[in-house]
Parts: C-alpha cells; sequence; structure tokens
C-alpha cells in the first residue's frame, strides 16, 4: 500500500524524489507503451475511445508517483512528478495516464493548479475505486517511485488571459467530478492572489461551488476548498450537499451542508451575463443542469461542461 510523505502534501519536493523523477523513460520506452496501450485499449467505455476526437497535446511525458493518500472510502489521490519542461496543461484538463503492464490507458482529470506544476513540477490527481484496469492499478499496485507517463487532453478548461473580462464563476460538482472543478477553483484563487499581491494580472469576480456527494465521508477535498472559501470569503463561496447522509454531521462542515440535491433554483439564481458555468459529474447530472441552464437562456458559449463514466 502507498505511503504518504507529508513533506510532499506541504509543497516540499524531497531530493530523493526529485532525482528519481529526473531518470525519466527513454523515449523508445514511451513510444512502446503509449503505442502498446492504444492497441490493445479495446473495451467500449474506454477513455481513449470516448475522448478520440477530443484534442490532446502531442507530449507525452514520463512522471514519478511522490505520493498517496486516501482522500476518501473510496478514493485515492495521487501525487506526481512531473519533470519535463515541456509537459503543461490549463485548468480543467485530463490526462491519459499510461502504466507499464497496463494494456488500457486510464483518463483522471488533474486536480492540482497549474501554479504547482511551474512552481514544483508536480500534478495531483484523485481516482476513483472501480474495476477497470487503471483504477485497480492505482488503489492495489501503484507505490512511491512508481514509474507512468501522462499525456494533457481536453476541451473543458479555464484559461483567462490578463486583459480578458472579468467573469463570475459558477461551478457544479458531483461525486468525483470534482477534480476538474478543484483544479478551476484553486486556478481562480492563484489568479486573485496575483491580482491582489502584485496589482496585475486577470480580474476574477466570484466563485460559487455548488458539490453534491453521497454523504460527507465522499465530499473530496473538503479542507481544500473551505480553506479556500475562509481565505477569499469575498470572493469564493461553496454549498456543499450529501444525498445519503446516516451519520451526525460535524460542528465545522454544518454551515456549509445541504441535505438533498442541488437544485435549479440554486442554479438559477446566479444566473447573470456575467458568469460562466462549469460542470462535471455523472451524465445524467451533467445533462439536465446544462439543458437547464439553456433553458434559462444563458448562452451556449458560457456553459461548460464535462461528462465521467
Amino acid at each position: 500500500m502507498a505511503v504518504m510523505i507529508p513533506a510532499l502534501l506541504r509543497g516540499f519536493v524531497g531530493a530523493i524524489c526529485a532525482q528519481a523523477a529526473l531518470r525519466r523513460l527513454t523515449p523508445s520506452t514511451l513510444r512502446h507503451l503509449t503505442l502498446s496501450s492504444v492497441m490493445k485499449s479495446k473495451r467500449k467505455t474506454d477513455h481513449l475511445e470516448r475522448t478520440a476526437d477530443v484534442f490532446r497535446r502531442e507530449v507525452v511525458s514520463a512522471a514519478k508517483v511522490c505520493g498517496a493518500a486516501d482522500e476518501s472510502p473510496s478514493v485515492k489521490r495521487l501525487r506526481l512528478l512531473v519533470a519535463d519542461k515541456d509537459f503543461s496543461f490549463k485548468a480543467g484538463q485530463w490526462v491519459d495516464f499510461f502504466i507499464p503492464g497496463v494494456s488500457v490507458v486510464g483518463g483522471f482529470s488533474i486536480c492540482s493548479s497549474p501554479r504547482l506544476l511551474e512552481q514544483e513540477r508536480m500534478i495531483e490527481l484523485a481516482v476513483k475505486y472501480t474495476n477497470h484496469p487503471p483504477a485497480l492499478w492505482i488503489h492495489n499496485q501503484c507505490t512511491l517511485d512508481s514509474e507512468v507517463a501522462v499525456r494533457v487532453g481536453g476541451e473543458f478548461f479555464f484559461d483567462p488571459q490578463p486583459a480578458d473580462t472579468s467573469r463570475n464563476l459558477v461551478l457544479i460538482a458531483g461525486g468525483v467530478g470534482i477534480n476538474p472543478l478543484l483544479s478551476v477553483l484553486r486556478h481562480a484563487a492563484d489568479l486573485h492572489r496575483e491580482r491582489v499581491n502584485k496589482g496585475r494580472g486577470y480580474e476574477i469576480g466570484t466563485i460559487r461551488l455548488f458539490y453534491s456527494a453521497k454523504n460527507t465521508s465522499e465530499l473530496l477535498f473538503k479542507k481544500n476548498i473551505l480553506d479556500l472559501v475562509n481565505e477569499f470569503p469575498e470572493k469564493i463561496a461553496c454549498s456543499l450537499h450529501v444525498t445519503k447522509q446516516t451519520t451526525q454531521i460535524s460542528a465545522d462542515l454544518k454551515p456549509y451542508i445541504t441535505e438533498g440535491r442541488i437544485t435549479e433554483k440554486e442554479i438559477r439564481d446566479h444566473i447573470s451575463k456575467e458568469t460562466l458555468f462549469y460542470i462535471c459529474g455523472p451524465p445524467p447530472m451533467t445533462d439536465f443542469f446544462s439543458k437547464e441552464l439553456e433553458g434559462s437562456h444563458v448562452p451556449k458559449e458560457h456553459i461548460y461542461f464535462e461528462k465521467w463514466w
């Protein structure tokens, strides 16, 4: 079982781990790994088939597992060191995840911010336990220093430029659909910090996160989310929903928790011409809210959604 190195989670990259990551998989190994995985990845619901027409970068980069921890009873969080300076991503994008010895390619949204990669060459993923081979490998076989390869893809992202019009964000997440939206939230917070500290850069509007899960133990990244809410109360707010809570809700979470699903009225209350909507969750949820927003005359170009199976 993988063990988290606490210092890594605090942003420190140990010298041993860094040196290990710099011993990158050779180009020939990377080619063999990606080609063999593509050829053998045949399941109808495979990530590669579902995203065959979606934008991907050409760069395939070696990565080294530097941390792993249980984010919830069913979700494992990974921290990967990607030494390749050509590797970059936009908040909200995912990676093709190539594992030596596993013929099926995984597809996992990045939950960290681009700033973490820029500063420490790190990305974070959070993977739910399923019988899909890449997820099984992450939960049962992945260890510190495991080598994988990653390639960025996806057309669901938030990447404003400094001179762009200020926008409010409404983020709607279900289950592990929080992953790309946490990346967007963290990136928006980074942009706001830069604006406050340096007086330049993109001016973010308000950010409202609506996040639903079965119960509080399956609400991922609770501390990270609430830390941002408390750091920027004038900018960031969250509404956490639980649909099948059977235990008492802790006092620190209670002010943020609503029992029951996210409702269309809650979302409609935040519609404005300055607001962008990002939705990620199970397909029925994503379809429901995107249609509701269109029905409320939100322009299609202001609605972004990602479906995960």
